[in-house]
């Protein structure tokens, strides 16, 4: 599994936006790819794919932007990856059935690391992210104290 460039400018715009959340305050698109360097074009569109998945809220006029639709504890890195990149573990048996023994095999064994990469996918949250950034943030100003 790699991570694509749109999952990991989503992330990042995301974390922006976790660590602006308890202002209430909508971020404008501008405001974030300058923060995070992302292309403000195709920040754009990712933005308004999370929106149409449920992940961010948009307000309109002079004063608008995007903003989490929930606190940042409860988006999984998994649920964000899934709205942008359709991931999801698909058990076909029908698929399983018509290979050859040796290509069942290794579907079989592709489908438990699928499962393992999203259970892990699962248990981190964006906060969970905010926290490790923050915390090793600290780290590296204590090293250079």
């Amino acid at each position: 599994m790699e991570l694509s460039c749109k999952s990991e400018y989503a992330i990042l715009a995301l974390l922006e936006m976790a660590t602006h959340y308890d202002s209430g305050e909508p971020m404008q698109i501008r405001q974030i790819a300058a923060q995070q360097s992302i292309p403000d074009r195709y920040l754009e569109q990712l933005l308004a794919t999370l929106r149409r998945g449920g992940i961010l809220r948009s307000q309109r006029g002079s004063r608008g932007g995007y903003f989490l639709a929930r606190e940042p504890r409860k988006i999984s890195i998994f649920e964000i990856l899934e709205c942008l990149e359709g991931l999801e573990v698909k058990t076909s048996e029908e698929n399983l059935k018509s290979q050859t023994l040796d290509g069942s095999v290794i579907e079989e064994i592709w489908q438990e690391a699928r499962q393992a990469a999203n259970s892990v996918l699962k248990k981190y949250s964006l906060q969970d992210l905010c926290e490790k950034r923050d915390s090793r943030r600290q780290l590296d100003v204590m090293y250079y104290i």
